[in-house]
């Protein structure tokens, strides 16, 4: 009772004006009277992002920490660091909203996507940000097989590949052979186009939509002979350009990448300590004309595995934690939270299921078992036989809602609620 909240977050605010009066961390401040950082008046864009708090208006200063389980965790981090996504949802994921970019529209036919970047944006160095960096990436990254052997599903309708074009500095546009009204929504999601530049390395394929050619470029053979290229990657430690690349377009690992992200990373992943620091050309503000983000930085401290992760977390050495957090332990976690001054939020989501049953239709190992899991009628009795109100009990806690891998109710995907019988 009492710890479980409802969906809820800021407001991104469409179309606002640039407020008046701006205002910035005190750390940058410093940065500024000692001559080491422009105003804010002139790092902000033009059409800055206008964010209305969910309760108050916050408070600069302060260390985020959190628990990490090593190099391979960087998932962590995205959920962190993809505030840089070219659209967005709304607190309640059904309405499209604006971020990277200001504003979008589809064509009549479906063919066209186009995205109007925020005029005045710039990397976390101070480099301007335009539509240049959108080509770079599709044409000398994405096109390159030699970094990206596999094209993204996204980035094609029907299986045709899309192609992206520059309109202006501030504008680009997707065209598709075939309809494509589903685009935006994928470039909102956290998928291999629609997840930011923490996108631009994933599953050693370079995806992202966009990235910082002026920093970028001078690793690509295009650019800089192969020969200097094979030289700085051995020096580096690496076989080969490719490798090093990958290395260099790492946002977890290359401290000197520039990113558009509210933080940008200090210490890398692969250390005792993972931090992220604020980005002084973060495009964000407050209701108050205040730049985002309040927190000046997030620490996250390597632990051995998730068992450790909670053990640090129930003694209170986190702000906020939620990767790990094993829901099996909630009955010690809630009996610690005076002891350790922490408060417990169990948080609903409606990601379909947790827990997903997926019969192998491809299976002929055995001709009589693969002929049922292909029999969409055994399948049916399968899913009724299943105790989802057991399972919800003995693993979730009686947490759960019992169900099938569809959207939820709130969604208009939805088809309505469904019951099962057992």
């Amino acid at each position: 009772s009492g710890l479980v909240g409802r969906l809820e977050g800021p407001t991104i605010l469409r179309d606002a004006p640039r407020p008046a009066q701006l205002k910035e961390a005190p750390m940058l401040a410093e940065l500024v009277r000692a001559g080491r950082l422009p105003p804010v008046e002139q790092r902000l864009p033009q059409d800055v992002m206008v964010i209305q708090p969910l309760r108050e208006i916050g408070k600069y200063g302060g260390t985020w920490r959190r628990g990490f389980i090593g190099p391979g965790d960087g998932e962590n981090g995205n959920r962190i660091m993809s505030a840089d996504k070219p659209l967005f949802f709304d607190a309640s994921g059904t309405e499209l909203m604006p971020c990277l970019c200001k504003a979008w529209e589809v064509s009549a036919d479906g063919r066209r996507t186009t995205l109007h970047l925020r005029r005045g944006l710039r990397w976390s160095d101070g480099s301007p940000h335009t539509a240049d960096d959108w080509m770079f990436w599709f044409n000398d990254l994405y096109s390159n097989r030699d970094l990206v052997p596999a094209p993204a599903p996204e980035l094609a309708s029907n299986g045709k590949p899309g192609r992206m074009v520059k309109v202006d500095d501030a504008t680009i546009a997707f065209e598709f052979d075939e309809p494509y009204f589903l685009f935006p929504q994928l470039l909102a999601g956290d998928t291999l186009v629609g997840g930011g530049q923490t996108r631009l390395q994933s599953n050693g394929q370079t995806y992202a939509l966009y990235a910082p050619a002026h920093y970028l470029s001078k690793f690509l053979p295009k650019n800089t002979p192969l020969e200097t290229l094979t030289a700085q990657a051995r020096a580096a430690g690496f076989a080969n350009w490719v490798q090093h690349f990958k290395y260099v377009s790492d946002w977890q690992l290359n401290r000197e990448l520039p990113t558009l992200s509210a933080w940008k990373m200090i210490q890398p992943i692969n250390t005792q300590l993972w931090v992220l620091e604020r980005n002084p050309y973060y495009y964000a503000v407050d209701t108050e004309g205040q730049q985002l983000p309040y927190i000046d930085r997030v620490q996250m401290t390597l632990a051995e595995n998730p068992e450790v992760v909670n053990l640090r977390a129930i003694a209170g050495e986190y702000d906020y934690q939620e990767r790990f957090i094993d829901l099996g332990k909630l009955p010690i976690i809630i009996e610690n939270q005076q002891r350790s001054r922490y408060k417990v939020h169990l948080d609903p989501g409606f990601n379909g299921a947790d827990s997903v049953l997926f019969p192998t239709l491809t299976y002929t190992e055995d001709r009589e078992i693969g002929d049922l899991l292909r029999n969409v009628d055994f399948r049916r009795a399968l899913a009724l036989g299943i105790d989802r109100e057991q399972l919800n009990e003995a693993f979730w806690l009686g947490l759960g809602t019992p169900g099938s891998v569809i959207p939820d109710d709130s969604l208009p995907e939805s088809p309505g609620p469904v019951s099962y019988t057992h």
